[in-house]
């Protein structure tokens, strides 16, 4: 288990890979250590991120951690400037910078600054009808266009979500571990 200093703007997580867990906290490694967080389970677990959230913190949503990469190329997906409403977008910019927005009649895609610096992506399709026609992992493989080639991507996927995680594993996703996000309450809001 490794403790490293909290996210910017008040932000902690808890990640956890095969036999290790990352947490990114404003406590101490002491702290943190005497709760027996592990990779096995231990740092996704219900009271352990209520004990980094503290009584009135906000503990988010558990995600599928998938990295690809990059594969360059001539961008076929407009960026778009009149999304900023748009749910997926808010979501994104409440969590991440430098938030980009591309998409077209199938969807969105957002390409931002996420945990650590790394580039995240999110997709959202636009309409139910639009749902189980492949337009899902197509706006994902067009997005992966976006991103130079090699540069890792990652996205947080709800494990709940089968849907959308079959087409990020489809387009070539691999799983590495997973993540929650957290604001504690000792940060003013």
């Amino acid at each position: 288990m490794t403790t490293v200093p909290a996210l910017d703007g008040g932000r902690e997580c808890a990640v956890a890979f095969t036999g290790h867990a990352v947490v990114a906290t404003a406590l101490s490694a002491a702290q943190v250590a005497a709760e027996k967080p592990d990779g096995f389970g231990r740092s996704m677990s219900p009271d352990f991120l209520r004990f980094l959230a503290g009584p009135a913190g906000d503990v988010g949503d558990l995600d599928v951690t998938v990295v690809a990469r990059g594969r360059g190329g001539a961008a076929a997906l407009p960026k778009l400037t009149d999304a900023d409403d748009h749910p997926r977008v808010a979501f994104a910019r409440e969590r991440r910078s430098n938030v980009r927005v591309y998409g077209d009649e199938r969807g969105l895609v957002t390409l931002a600054e996420g945990i650590a610096g790394r580039l995240e992506m999110s997709i959202e399709l636009h309409h139910q009808t639009a749902r189980g026609r492949g337009n899902g992992r197509s706006l994902i493989r067009e997005a992966l266009s976006l991103v130079p080639r090699d540069e890792a991507v990652f996205a947080g996927v709800s494990p709940g979500n089968a849907r959308s995680l079959r087409s990020f594993l489809a387009v070539g996703f691999v799983p590495v571990g997973s993540e929650v996000l957290i604001r504690p309450a000792r940060f003013s809001r």
